[in-house]
């Protein structure tokens, strides 16, 4: 496996129609797309569904990364989530050996383009409006959502990579 040669995309300069205040957000979602695919190289759909040392599967982090971006989008839209998308949570890490993980990187992928089609359409204004999340209405802002969606598939990614490397050793 090669290592990129480019710099990290918060190195590379600003992503085209993407707000300034939302850069270091789009940033880390796209770092996340590029380090799917350089982690995933070479990983086999067998192991998709594994759970070394009782940990979180591949699948299961793929999905959630896509799962959690989808609701922040929504959430941050002062939406609430439709029954498609609390099916999808459920489903979130349920073994399904139809899936590939070529599908669910499309998936994060695709979500990730309507991501920044959404982000192209906000204001500076629009960025501190208040919103809620969930059923208890927590508290956040437009900002804080696609804050907590960059920094979340973030920490997934680093939990995804240490299972996939653990789970290549296994071949």
């Amino acid at each position: 496996m090669k290592k990129l040669q480019q710099p990290e995309v918060w190195l590379r300069g600003p992503l085209k129609n993407i707000p300034p205040y939302l850069q270091p957000a789009a940033h880390a979602l796209k770092q996340t797309e590029e380090d799917l695919d350089y982690w995933l190289t070479d990983f086999e759909d067998i192991h998709l569904w594994n759970n070394p040392a009782g940990r979180a599967s591949v699948g299961f982090h793929l999905q959630h990364i896509t799962g959690v971006l989808d609701r922040m989008i929504t959430y941050s839209k002062a939406q609430k989530l439709s029954q498609v998308q609390f099916d999808y949570l459920k489903q979130e890490g349920v073994q399904n050996y139809d899936v590939t993980t070529a599908q669910l990187k499309a998936a994060y992928s695709n979500k990730l383009d309507e991501a920044f089609l959404y982000f192209s359409t906000l204001k500076e204004v629009d960025l501190l409006q208040k919103r809620s999340v969930g059923h208890k209405e927590l508290p956040s802002t437009v900002l804080g959502l696609l804050f907590h969606a960059a920094e979340h598939s973030q920490r997934h990614l680093g939990q995804l990579l240490v299972t996939t490397s653990i789970l290549k050793t296994l071949k």
